[in-house]
C-alpha cells in the first residue's frame, strides 16, 4: 500500500494531541479553463503539541487513530507560510 502525502497550513490547535491543516490545490474547470483554489482541511495526529497556527507541516497516511483522524504529521517545513 502506498501512503499518501500531503504538505498544508495549520489553520487549528485547539485539541488535544491533534492540528487541523488546510491543504490548497489548484483545478482547471474542464469546460471553461479557468484555474481556482480548492481546499480540504484534515485533523492530523500531533502528539507532543508542538505545532502551532501558521505552519507549514507535512504529513502521511497512517492507521486511524479514531473517527476522524487518519494522519500523522512528518515534519515541519523550512519554508514559510502565511495565513490568508
Amino acid at each position: 500500500m502506498n501512503t499518501r502525502h500531503f504538505e498544508g497550513i495549520v489553520i487549528s490547535d485547539k485539541m488535544a494531541k491533534t492540528i487541523v491543516v488546510r491543504v490548497d490545490r489548484t483545478v482547471v474547470h474542464p469546460k471553461y479553463g479557468k484555474r481556482y483554489v480548492r481546499s480540504e482541511k484534515y485533523k492530523v495526529h500531533d502528539e507532543k503539541k508542538q505545532y502551532k497556527v501558521g505552519d507549514l507541516v507535512s504529513f502521511i497516511e497512517c492507521r486511524p487513530m479514531s473517527r476522524d483522524k487518519r494522519w500523522r504529521v512528518l515534519e515541519k517545513s523550512n519554508a514559510k507560510a502565511a495565513m490568508k
